[in-house]
């Protein structure tokens, strides 16, 4: 009796979304969003790489606008953690050392023979943010790959590489570029080639593969949601503009801890290690309470996503957003609560 009474309550922790009760608080909390405007987006939770739970809401009170489930959100930054996975493929392959100096393709990249393909991965390159010039956003509309490299040369470096860390767009647009040099090829067709491909991912594209079902982006404003001026994807590519839904971006980061993508090895060096490092090379460190995430979050003008995987409990979650009202981390850690059981606020919505 003993025994299979610890079945049981094993069995009910392997399971844990299968209890209508995390269900039905999901639900609620997203219909409090969806009734009050709060948000526009979807959620999508995996666990043991199966899909236990899925959301849509808001959308339909966009005018005008037609979707079904396979309509991709625009990831952002989401897409560095592809980038890094791709060129970690290549260190495994022995076709990219992680020591190899940035001055081997761009010698012109002031400290280019200090700066290694790890300072890059990790961001402790000193490298900058290209997207930004004269203090605003400059990549709103097309430019050309000559212009943004000219801005990059000209921020140059504000600390010497494993100095220190800050979060740099320049050292990812750098790595997507070394990457199209050593496979002779577009970002594009590497990521289908080595991501898309292999995974069998139906909805997920670099924006030169034009995928075409993709939510805009929306601002709430005068009691409804209206459109907004989207950044220029190819102006990102490699480092923001990757288009998804959350389920394929959840087979993605299961596919990665389950070492599908990568060597455990190699997965080892992507994860930051808990209580020395927020950021490894190429995840990010999420700590809610005593549960520990790793992933990458992903921020543009409009669109937000957050992306994370628990190795404890197997457990992923994406949530993907095309106009919010809920700040990104409170909407995703809410959920994170309501996943685990844990009490919880709803959030104001001004």
């Amino acid at each position: 009796m003993r025994y299979r009474l610890l079945a049981c309550l094993l069995l009910l922790t392997a399971n844990v979304f299968s209890q209508a009760i995390v269900k039905e608080k999901l639900d609620d909390y997203l219909s409090y969003i969806e009734k009050n405007s709060g948000g526009l987006g979807n959620v999508s939770i995996y666990k043991n790489g199966k899909e236990v739970y899925n959301r849509s809401f808001g959308q339909d009170k966009l005018e005008g606008v037609q979707y079904n489930k396979n309509t991709t959100y625009q990831v952002a930054s989401v897409t560095k953690m592809i980038t890094a996975i791709l060129v970690l493929q290549l260190v495994e392959e022995g076709k990219l050392p992680l020591d190899t100096k940035l001055s081997e393709f761009f010698p012109a990249i002031p400290n280019s023979n200090k700066i290694t393909i790890k300072n890059m991965l990790e961001h402790t390159s000193g490298l900058g943010n290209f997207a930004i010039k004269d203090g605003v956003i400059w990549v709103l509309d097309k430019v050309s790959e000559e212009d943004i490299m000219d801005v990059i040369i000209q921020q140059g470096t504000s600390f010497e590489p494993n100095e220190k860390v800050a979060y740099s767009n320049s050292a990812y647009v750098l790595l997507r570029m070394i990457l199209e040099k050593k496979y002779q090829k577009g970002y594009h067709e590497i990521v289908a080639q080595k991501i898309t491909k292999p995974l069998h991912l139906k909805n997920f594209a670099s924006v030169k593969s034009a995928p075409t079902n993709t939510f805009k982006s929306y601002k709430f404003s005068a009691g409804h949601w209206t459109e907004m001026k989207d950044m220029e994807y190819t102006n990102v590519i490699g480092v923001g503009d990757i288009a998804s839904t959350t389920q394929d971006l959840n087979i993605v980061i299961t596919s990665l801890f389950q070492h599908t993508l990568i060597k455990p090895a190699t997965l080892a060096l992507m994860v930051p290690t808990v209580g020395k490092e927020d950021w490894g090379r190429g995840l990010a460190l999420f700590e809610y309470g005593n549960n520990v995430f790793f992933g990458h979050g992903g921020d543009v003008l409009g669109s937000h996503t957050r992306l994370i995987y628990n190795p404890k409990d197997k457990i992923s979650i994406c949530y993907a957003t095309n106009g919010e009202r809920v700040p990104t981390n409170v909407f995703l850690e809410n959920i994170v609560d309501i996943v685990y059981q844990l009490p919880f606020e709803l959030p104001t919505i001004k």
